[in-house]
């Protein structure tokens, strides 16, 4: 990559803040789009938190499934949290400046929740292996210290490197122009506005995301390609079905999720793509923490039965 003469350390200081632009160029839908995300994100609070509550209190939702259910669902609310207040901030209020350490405190967040997120859907692939291929002894290898080191695990093992990688992109000299073309802090619109030499940040970028997101997704994929083969030995349509469905809701949430990332963070960092990149970011940033609970509640009958059981406790006391 071309090595671009650094600018003087004076200009390198006077630029303390960024511009978010998010939606800047649609002026007419301003309020529109801040009701709209304002709603989404009431939604996301309330049924995440709702799925959280009732996977806690039920002691029929007391199995490792619905403890890393929870897990999840908190994580939504953490994931959506360091990113919508302030865009809902921007588009009510049209001040869009953010300082440059607001902005990697925000890159940094999201980037541990998202790491995180992957790391546990790998986890719930694994779980539901076991519990398909191994039901003998998915109460042995399932046990609740297991669970809470592979949820620890999964909480933990990201937060030094996405650490160390904010820290890199911010420590680059930023020196044109400071609008991002984004709704929140993100990797590639940050380096765009970069003017040293990238490409050792851009390869530490593509090496986090295969050791974050594509080899979590490959060992999604190695989980179900073993449980679809189980699925298949079975005798009857209804055993079939009935296997598949405890694990369809997490299948789905699987493909919008990587699908978007891997969009995203692996393909060419172009200028052409920033509104493509805009709107891939919407289906794992908004889309997925409000669609999760309502996959899995309206696929899992047990949620659906819990969530009956404290509706019932509330409206009678």
């Amino acid at each position: 990559m071309h090595h671009q003469e650094k600018p003087p350390e004076d200009n390198l200081t006077e630029l303390m803040e960024f511009v978010l632009l998010g939606f800047a160029d649609m002026p007419h839908l301003q309020w529109f789009l801040f009701g709209l995300f304002l709603i989404i994100y009431i939604i996301i609070l309330m049924s995440n938190g709702t799925i959280f509550l009732i996977t806690k209190m039920d002691p029929a939702l007391q199995s490792p499934m619905y403890f890393y259910l929870a897990n999840f669902s908190f994580l939504e609310i953490c994931y959506v949290s360091a990113i919508l207040p302030k865009m809902l901030m921007n588009l009510g209020t049209q001040r869009r400046r953010i300082s440059l350490v607001a902005c990697a405190t925000q890159m940094c967040f999201a980037l541990i929740f998202g790491g995180t997120e992957s790391l546990l859907l790998a986890v719930m692939a694994y779980d539901r292996y076991v519990a398909i291929c191994n039901p003998l002894h998915y109460p042995l290898v399932m046990n609740h210290r297991v669970c809470t080191q592979l949820v620890t695990g999964s909480w933990t093992i990201g937060i030094p490197f996405m650490i160390e990688l904010s820290y890199q992109i911010f420590s680059l000299p930023f020196c044109g122009s400071k609008q991002i073309n984004h709704f929140f802090c993100d990797i590639f619109p940050i380096l765009r506005l970069a003017c040293g030499d990238t490409f050792v940040n851009e390869v530490l970028v593509y090496i986090l995301v295969v050791l974050f997101v594509v080899v979590p997704f490959l060992l999604i994929l190695g989980s179900y390609t073993k449980i679809i083969s189980i699925i298949l030995k079975l005798s009857s349509a209804t055993s079939q079905a009935k296997t598949f469905s405890t694990c369809s809701s997490h299948l789905m949430v699987v493909v919008v999720f990587f699908g978007s990332a891997i969009i995203t963070y692996l393909r060419p960092n172009t200028r052409h793509s920033e509104g493509t990149d805009k709107v891939i970011s919407l289906f794992y940033t908004i889309l997925i923490p409000m669609l999760n609970p309502m996959i899995y509640s309206l696929r899992n009958k047990n949620v659906i039965m819990a969530l009956r059981r404290l509706l019932c406790k509330l409206f009678t006391h």
